[in-house]
């Protein structure tokens, strides 16, 4: 972010997308950059036998390389599982092949256009999202840029980002505080649905008597509510000073949303499970949360994060990208953000050497061309 707390509109322009249709904008492609034709693109999804057992395994993480004429080639991570892999593999690939990979903006354009009878949200953007990061990582390749300086020339590298954690009970609260997080979220999914609220409250209470006035205090539901328990929640925990309450309700129920805007103490967040531009422009308009959590690895990459920044600024919410300490999110959070905190990133998920580590509460942004990391090549053997 400059000083000026303005998005840097001159370093990075990218189309206005609603749905299918776009509008159609000056290129972003730094000055000096040769062309570089795409000639291959691939999709592995690496072995994490310590990821949860349900869907976020069936559907996981997955590593995307695309492949230039030259010898530079970008790395990202998408989601989908096999079934993401497929897409890339085929359809974004067959795309792809033979095109520019400086023309990052444009290329996001075309593959939410040619996906979207069948992938405006959810599985095809998620694997959509990976491919968009890795043009991204070859832009700052071949830049010689990490991407944070591609989004704002002025960003200071050497600022540390604060971190959060995300905690199960007081002991692991504490535990977070003594390792300098400045703050904490408890996920609360376990206290049932409906939830127990009187013992949940009492968990809330001891975290906050570990924090005092030391670092916020989030709460994750994990979509387990409606909304009379969430209000009922809010309600016994509101002089707990809590920052906000993150997914109380299925991700597609506004009508609740609308309801919770309206009467919960506490502010509401989610976006996790939001796709593309377009689905964040429904929840900016609508009012339906006040802390924005785009995830870059299944929203619609990086492309799609910069436009929910521009719409967050010009609507005056937060913006708090689901996993932040992951490298894909950390260059947005510290060249974007005006309140920049970042979550701790996906535990079981540790195939990208030079990822950054969170120290004493901090994470900084690899100083290096693109996002800052690289992968063992025997994973696409």
């Amino acid at each position: 972010m400059s000083a000026t707390g303005q998005l840097p509109a001159a370093a990075v322009t990218i189309p206005r997308q609603n749905g299918c249709s776009t509008m159609t904008v000056s290129s972003a492609i730094p000055e000096g950059l040769s062309p570089m034709q795409i000639t291959e693109v691939r999709a592995v999804q690496p072995a994490t036998p310590n990821a949860p057992r349900d869907w976020r395994t069936q559907l996981g993480q997955i590593l995307v390389r695309v492949e230039t004429d030259g010898s530079l080639h970008g790395y990202g991570v998408g989601g989908g599982g096999a079934a993401g892999i497929h897409v890339i593999e085929t359809v974004l690939r067959d795309l792809l092949i033979g095109r520019d990979a400086r023309e990052v903006e444009q290329l996001h354009t075309e593959m939410c256009r040619h996906t979207c009878f069948y992938g405006r949200s959810g599985l095809v953007v998620m694997a959509l999202s990976g491919v968009d990061l890795a043009l991204w990582d070859l832009r700052g390749k071949a830049a010689g840029k990490p991407v944070a300086r591609l989004l704002d020339p002025n960003v200071e590298m050497s600022r540390p980002v604060p971190t959060y954690l995300t905690v199960f009970d007081e002991h692991e609260t504490e535990a977070a505080l003594s390792a300098g997080h400045h703050a904490v979220k408890l996920h609360v999914e376990r206290f049932g649905t409906p939830p127990r609220v009187a013992a949940l409250a009492d968990l809330v209470k001891r975290a906050r008597d570990k924090l005092g006035d030391r670092g916020e205090l989030m709460i994750d539901a994990f979509a387990k509510w409606d909304v009379a328990s969430t209000l009922q929640v809010a309600a016994a925990i509101q002089r707990e000073r809590v920052a906000w309450l993150e997914e109380p309700l299925p991700p597609d129920d506004f009508a609740g949303y609308r309801q919770l805007v309206l009467q919960s103490p506490i502010v509401i967040a989610g976006g996790e499970h939001e796709y593309l531009a377009s689905g964040f422009r429904h929840l900016v308009d609508s009012r339906l949360h006040a802390v924005l959590q785009p995830d870059v690895n299944w929203c619609g990459g990086l492309t799609t994060l910069i436009e929910v920044y521009r719409m967050a600024q010009e609507a005056n919410l937060r913006v708090c990208p689901h996993r932040g300490c992951e490298p894909f999110a950390l260059h947005a959070i510290a060249a974007l953000d005006q309140q920049p905190l970042a979550e701790s990133g996906r535990r079981w998920f540790n195939c990208l050497d030079g990822a950054p580590r969170i120290e004493n509460g901090h994470v900084f942004v690899p100083d290096r061309p693109g996002f800052g990391v690289d992968v063992d090549p025997h994973i696409w053997t």
